[in-house]
């Protein structure tokens, strides 16, 4: 990694030169994620994490990272891992964390710390088919976040906002995005 100016331990440098070879060149700003997943026994499952593929080429240099999935007991699991509407949660936490800090960092604004918790609700009634007018999936989800910098609160909510405007996760969530489900013929 380049030397540069470093904000919130992001390197704006750098940030700011790729935002300059993406104006030049906007294929490099294409990239696909994966994951697979394996099914284990009962409610329990692992995910792996491993390739991708960005900035024109792929990339397979890091280890795999296997995800234990897993229900607690009153929804028939093992506690073996999160459940996946757990991992939703977390994957919001880290992306809406993540925007709020380079975004931070690219405007010169010096974060000393960030700190959120996430809460969902959701009704079994739509998962287990008991009613069909009860969401499958969570029904609202709330985020609070506590900003350490020198800021006043109407900045600290605007970081806030642009987190949300840039985090890839929250507008996966918070806007529809098409879905393809089915059966692997290969």
């Amino acid at each position: 990694m380049s030397q540069g100016r470093e904000v919130n331990g992001v390197n704006v440098d750098q940030l700011l030169a790729t935002i300059e070879q993406i104006k030049m060149k906007p294929e490099i700003a294409k990239f696909k994620f994966r994951a697979t997943n394996r099914w284990v026994g009962g409610t329990h499952n692992q995910a792996t994490i491993k390739d991708f593929y960005g900035a024109c080429a792929e990339d397979d240099s890091r280890q795999p990272m296997v995800f234990d999935l897993d229900e607690p007991p009153v929804l028939l699991g093992g506690n073996r891992g999160a459940n996946p509407v757990e991992y939703l949660l977390a994957a919001l936490s880290g992306c809406l964390t993540t925007s709020l800090v380079a975004h931070a960092a690219a405007r010169g604004i010096a974060v000393r710390g960030v700190s959120s918790r996430y809460e969902g609700d959701l009704d079994l009634r739509g998962f287990l088919g008991l009613s069909e007018d009860v969401k499958v999936g969570f029904e609202t989800i709330r985020v609070y976040f506590t900003i350490d910098a020198d800021l006043s609160d109407e900045q600290k909510e605007e970081l806030i906002r642009m987190a949300q405007k840039y985090s890839p996760v929250f507008n996966t969530i918070a806007n529809p995005v098409p879905v393809s489900v089915q059966l692997d013929k290969r």
